[in-house]
């Protein structure tokens, strides 16, 4: 699978984790930036490049680094087909999948360390989503609610 990968100049310093963690895993990595910490780089734009790859189909999944992975969570979220979740133990990370059909896997660099991200993106990426039952019913009723508008 094609995973969208991208970090904000606080989450850069797991990047080199987070790519050998999705290769180690037998996935390819679209790379979404950033590459140093040199200049500041919001989380929304980031957030913003790895939804665009999985909704245009560049990718099936993304993982989004920010320095706690909220802001990240939060901005992918707000895209239409975009599932993003905060995951720092394992059992999040392939729940949130199978349960919640979740897409993109948001962690904090300033939370988690390196030798923490090869056990949450491979949880992730090795979990598929259970499609029956009360699981397709919530994912429906979570669809409705991307479709709502303010009024």
């Amino acid at each position: 699978m094609k995973v969208a990968v991208g970090f904000d100049h606080l989450g850069v310093g797991l990047r080199k984790a987070v790519f050998a963690a999705v290769k180690a895993a037998g996935h390819s990595a679209v790379d979404c930036g950033v590459a140093t910490a040199e200049k500041r780089v919001d989380y929304p734009d980031i957030s913003s490049a790895v939804g665009m790859a999985i909704r245009s189909g560049r990718a099936e999944r993304g993982i989004v680094v920010c320095g706690s992975g909220v802001g990240a969570s939060i901005a992918a979220s707000k895209m239409p087909g975009i599932r993003a979740s905060v995951c720092h133990d394992t059992y999040s990370a392939h729940q949130g999948v199978e349960h919640d059909d979740m897409n993109v896997l948001c962690l904090g660099s300033g939370i988690v360390g390196e030798s923490v991200v090869p056990e949450l993106v491979g949880a992730f990426l090795n979990a598929r989503f259970v499609a029956e039952g009360r699981y397709l019913t919530r994912l429906k009723k979570v669809e409705r609610l991307e479709k709502m508008v303010d009024g």
